[in-house]
């Protein structure tokens, strides 16, 4: 897996709905109850149990989203002593939930630092470009849209489950789809393990298709032992809808500008393309 750092593609305007989404999604990290004891790696069952209600209580459940259930019982956040030893008590819920509604605070979601770092980081690098071509209030919608089509695709494969699906992954997966038909030439440098990092500059369209790849093949459940917590279905749709959304708008598109300077370690002239 290659690690994005820098594209080669610069904008015309500040992105700052890029930038307030970052800065969202990282004050509600920080916010979200139980979190810090995972942060500080020295969680205790007190942390768990209010982490897992206020899971409960603002992530998408793909079950809720399909069949609009709700669960009779759910985490309180307190800790009681059951049968089988200490543990989280649940009651029926004193709040209502709009499964519709909990897509929107699950985009802002992020169970650890390497989950939310990752996102902000592809958010970054990808997201000034995109915000760029839509505009300010364009891009704010497009972004909901993809999350909301990640979700909503996820949940209808898995329309039973009823762990919580959480991170701003669907999102940022649409932005990615929309960047490889916009601006499949541009070069990003990325590092790629090697025994040691190796900085390479790449056009977009190998570095965001291998990606995508790796998304569609994981999510069949090739190549990982378990699919575990990661949503890779999600990814899918995301940047599927990502790469429909954006398709009328490529023919408009100008081309980024063509670096001058070393490539795979190499002089590369001005005029080289992919």
């Amino acid at each position: 897996m290659v690690i994005p750092v820098h594209d080669v593609n610069p904008v015309r305007r500040t992105p700052y709905v890029t930038y307030a989404l970052i800065a969202a999604n990282v004050v509600v990290f920080l916010l979200t109850p139980g979190i810090a004891g995972s942060v500080a790696g020295q969680s205790d069952l007190s942390q768990l149990c209010h982490l897992q209600a206020f899971l409960e209580h603002y992530a998408a459940v793909p079950r809720e989203l399909v069949h609009d259930q709700l669960p009779r019982l759910v985490p309180t956040g307190d800790v009681g002593i059951g049968p089988n030893g200490p543990g989280c008590v649940v009651a029926p819920p004193t709040y209502h939930k709009s499964p519709p509604l909990s897509i929107l605070t699950a985009m802002f979601l992020h169970g650890s630092w390497l989950h939310l770092l990752g996102n902000m980081l592809f958010l970054l690098i990808f997201g000034n470009n995109i915000e760029d071509r839509l505009g300010h209030l364009r891009f704010a919608l497009f972004y909901l849209a993809c999350g909301y089509a990640a979700a909503y695709g996820f949940a209808y494969l898995n329309d039973t489950s009823g762990a919580p699906l959480i991170g701003a992954s669907g999102a940022i997966a649409g932005v990615l789809g929309a960047y490889l038909v916009l601006y499949p030439r541009a070069r990003v440098w990325v590092l790629v393990p090697f025994l040691i990092f190796l900085p390479l500059r790449l056009p977009a369209w190998i570095v965001l298709g291998f990606w995508f790849a790796l998304q569609a093949i994981y999510s069949s459940g090739n190549g990982v032992s378990s699919a575990g917590t990661v949503a890779y279905a999600a990814h899918v749709f995301g940047f599927v809808v990502g790469m429909i959304l954006a398709w009328p708008l490529r023919p408009g598109t100008p081309p980024p500008p063509e670096p001058r300077g070393l490539l795979w370690g190499r002089q590369a002239r001005a005029r080289h393309g992919w």
